[in-house]
């Protein structure tokens, strides 16, 4: 049997390796495009979900999760530490429908105004929580410019809105944390026949 020469047999080999190659470029961290349900939840919900747009500075919108709570996060551009599950990404937005609770803890942060609501501050600037209307919208961003880009521009997708316009003032309680979620309900028991 005649075998072709070194640089043919090279090439073919090349040739048979390369979707493995790259096969083996992709990570997990890639763009996943936002599933139907997900983003048809997100325009019907009771509450308004904040976001900033299919792509905001650059970053493409990379993941969508909606919590067990109710909150929505949004997540721009793919990790820059971590990975799945503890993942440090560029830019998150994540909306609670639970206004009774500001997610301060003990980080040093400072008030202020934006938009003509009250906003805290913390971080060194690369986390803006602002309470506003029935919500408390929570930005998480690489660098504070980024953070108070995206506090200037978030906008509802479920609700009319324009960009850099001031946001609602701050609802009372909604009671949204003390209603229990679906699966903290007990099951009604019923007698046994």
């Amino acid at each position: 049997m005649r075998t072709g020469s070194p640089a043919t047999v090279l090439l073919c080999l090349l040739a048979l390796l390369s979707p493995l190659a790259l096969s083996a470029c992709g990570n997990a961290d890639e763009t996943q495009p936002i599933s139907h349900s997900t983003l048809e939840s997100m325009l019907v919900n009771p509450f308004p979900v904040y976001w900033l747009g299919g792509t905001f500075h650059d970053l493409s919108i990379t993941e969508v999760f909606h919590d067990p709570s109710g909150a929505y996060s949004i997540q721009y551009g793919t990790c820059l530490t971590g990975g799945q599950g503890v993942c440090a990404a560029p830019l998150r937005i994540v909306t609670s429908g639970d206004n009774g609770f500001l997610p301060v803890g003990t980080a040093p942060g400072h008030a202020t105004e934006i938009r003509g609501v009250q906003a805290v501050v913390a971080q060194k600037g690369t986390t803006i929580i602002i309470a506003t209307g029935s919500v408390v919208v929570d930005i998480f961003a690489k660098d504070s410019s980024l953070a108070y880009a995206a506090a200037l521009t978030a906008v509802p997708i479920n609700e009319p809105g324009a960009l850099g316009a001031p946001l609602p003032a701050r609802q009372a309680d909604s009671g949204y944390g003390s209603t229990p979620l679906p699966t903290q309900e007990p099951i009604p028991l019923r007698p046994l026949r």
